[in-house]
């Protein structure tokens, strides 16, 4: 992804989350009224269903902010009159997972029911128990204060630069909004950065040292989540991403239409997500490839061909992918910047794929949904997208499976249909847990079935 791309999505996405976190305190506190259930000492069923969707709501816009703030500390990525603003977003987005850690704290930490239910396990979406206890550890952690101190610092000191660079962008603008509103939720002290400095192991010590504030800035930011994110599917500084000659493969086997799941190793993107294989994209085809289809003068697709065309001019391909930052079409690397890939595809006619496609463009544009709501269309997840393109078209239905209080589409859902060869096929699986090779068919199936429902595959390959 370009950098300045990069720079817009990540506006937006802590834009997104900030605004679904005012969402959810509402949400939350008008259920802990109405339930009062420190005095009652339990939750009813109904009322025990609307707690464990909330909270996976906020671990899901949780995961957003992690991966935000931890892929932009690898500031060399960006021009040297972006970093600034890199860290300017990642900062904001660390200003957001405080704020709402304290207001949790605040509202909810001692309140004994309250507390055991938000410490609770969420077996399908991997969340073990004791997670809300360990979050809120960061918020008195002077090694933590010390990590964020430095952020701060930086912006303070460049807060005229960062409003001048961000005057002619409105998403920059709102970010800018955001540090404004919760800059004072951070309350670190000088004395605490001291204190800090004196538990901070000595040679991670020198590792900050030896960087300029801003370095110091976007260190500090990365440690700080990924402290919160203690777990063994996370791995700091892995860059997912397949061999060259398996990326060109698979590309050459992509058709319009196509449903791409992927998993990325030791990602954000896995953490609070059922399964092996978290995530999907459809794949809309090269530009060419939408005009023989006669989408280019679609209803859905006219308004957003600009789009279509000038999206990554270096690799044709384009996919229509909801992620943090909303459902956009973006360029095919979006999805193969990934680890393991498998490619499935409708068994339907040409036709039948224009239809699901223009369908799909509709809601292009719109904003992510951290609740997993499949009932309402005005936000999407991932696999809603390959939903509200395909449902009823040409037989194809879906069964939506109950998680967590929702009626849900998981990715691997997709692929149990494609290995049942239910209205999808599998066409092309790469998997290196479990081959260095891309398998097809039958092949690709046997791949799929041994690791569908699994968060890890064991390997022999280095």
């Amino acid at each position: 992804m370009h950098a300045t791309a990069e720079l817009t999505h990540g506006a937006a996405t802590v834009i997104n989350v900030a605004q679904h976190f005012s969402r959810l305190k509402d949400r939350a506190t008008g259920l802990i009224e109405q339930i009062n259930a420190e005095e009652r000492g339990f939750f009813t069923p109904t009322e025990d269903e609307q707690a464990r969707h909330l909270l996976i709501s906020y671990w899901q816009s949780r995961n957003a902010l992690f991966e935000l703030v931890s892929s932009f500390h690898q500031v060399d990525r960006f021009e040297p009159d972006q970093r600034p603003l890199a860290m300017m977003i990642a900062y904001a987005g660390a200003l957001v997972l405080v704020d709402v850690a304290r207001f949790m704290n605040e509202n909810f930490h001692d309140r004994h029911i309250v507390r055991q239910k938000l410490n609770e396990p969420e077996s399908h979406f991997g969340i073990p128990g004791g997670t809300y206890d360990h979050v809120q550890k960061s918020l008195t952690s002077p090694v933590h204060a010390w990590h964020l101190y430095h952020a701060m610092t930086f912006f303070q000191e460049n807060k005229d630069r960062l409003h001048a660079a961000s005057a002619d962008d409105a998403e920059l603008r709102e970010v800018l909004n955001i540090i404004a509103s919760l800059q004072d939720r951070l309350d670190v002290s000088p004395e605490t950065y001291a204190m800090a400095r004196i538990r901070v192991r000595a040679r991670e010590l020198r590792t900050s040292i030896g960087r300029d504030l801003l370095g110091r800035a976007l260190y500090g930011l990365q440690k700080y989540v990924s402290s919160l994110m203690a777990n063994r599917y996370v791995k700091a500084g892995h860059e997912p991403g397949m061999p060259t000659d398996i990326d060109a493969q698979l590309e050459k086997e992509l058709q319009p239409g196509d449903i791409i799941v992927v998993r990325k190793e030791h990602a954000f993107t896995n953490y609070f997500l059922p399964g092996y294989w978290p995530h999907a994209a459809l794949y809309i085809g090269t530009v060419p490839e939408l005009r023989n289809l006669g989408l280019n003068e679609h209803e859905n697709v006219q308004s957003k061909w600009n789009t279509v065309e000038t999206v990554d001019p270096s690799r044709p391909g384009r996919v229509l992918e909801a992620m943090k930052d909303g459902v956009r079409i973006r360029s095919v690397s979006c999805p193969f910047r990934s680890d393991a890939l498998a490619i499935i595809r409708p068994q339907l006619p040409p036709e039948d794929i224009a239809e699901a496609i223009g369908r799909g463009f509709f809601h292009a544009g719109k904003g992510y949904d951290f609740d997993f709501d499949f009932a309402r269309s005005d936000k999407l997840v991932c696999t809603e997208v390959v939903y509200r393109s395909y449902e009823g078209i040409g037989g194809i239905r879906f069964e939506l499976t109950r998680r967590a209080g929702r009626l849900t589409l998981a990715a691997e859902d997709l692929l149990q249909k494609a290995v049942n060869k239910d209205g999808l096929v599998t066409h092309a699986v790469y998997c290196p847990a479990t081959s260095e090779k891309v398998l097809f068919g039958d092949d690709g199936d046997e791949v799929l079935r041994n690791t569908i429902g699994r968060k890890t595959v064991s390997t022999d390959i280095e």
